[in-house]
Parts: structure tokens; sequence; C-alpha cells
């Protein structure tokens, strides 16, 4: 599928990915937007204790290496038609 349709999947909930990635095991997936109150560093020493933020919605990654990060598209992710969803066994 083109990038159209995997960050509409995306935005329903399902994980994607490309098979033009070298990485085993790699997929974007959505973090919905949230509210916290501000208890730990670094916010602590920059907003103060108790302070409320507005956690914007983003993409992020589950890197090959298990870690999971911020992802920004690069143009060969947009330009790509190798994208698909991701189906993980007992996953929600």
């Amino acid at each position: 599928m083109n990038f159209s349709e995997a960050l509409k999947a995306v935005k329903e909930g399902k994980r994607i990915s490309r098979t033009g990635w070298k990485g085993k095991g790699m997929y974007l997936f959505l973090v919905a937007g949230s509210q916290f109150k501000v208890n730990r560093e670094p916010l602590l020493s920059m907003l103060g204790e108790g302070t409320v933020v507005n956690y914007h919605a983003h993409i992020d990654m589950k890197t090959a290496d298990n870690f999971i990060v911020p992802w920004l598209a690069s143009q060969t992710d947009l330009l790509a038609d190798d994208w698909g969803i991701v189906e993980i066994p007992g996953a929600r």
C-alpha cells in the first residue's frame, strides 16, 4: 500500500511497516494524545512539579533492537508503495 493508505491504517490503531526497511521487527504505531502532571525530570526542572502538559498524538517506531523512538517520515517513506499492516500475535 502507499503512504496515504498506511497513514489511514495507523490512525485506525493498526501497526504499519515497510518491506524496504532493513531492520527486522520494526513497525510504527500511533501514540494517542493525553494529559499528565509533571512529576519527574527533565520536565520537572523546566516546567515545575504539577504543571499540566498536553501531550499531542504522534507516531512512534519500535526499532529492530526493541527501543521505542519518535518517528519522522523520510521522502523515501512518503513515496514508497511497500507499506503493509503488521500483525502481532497476542497484541491488542
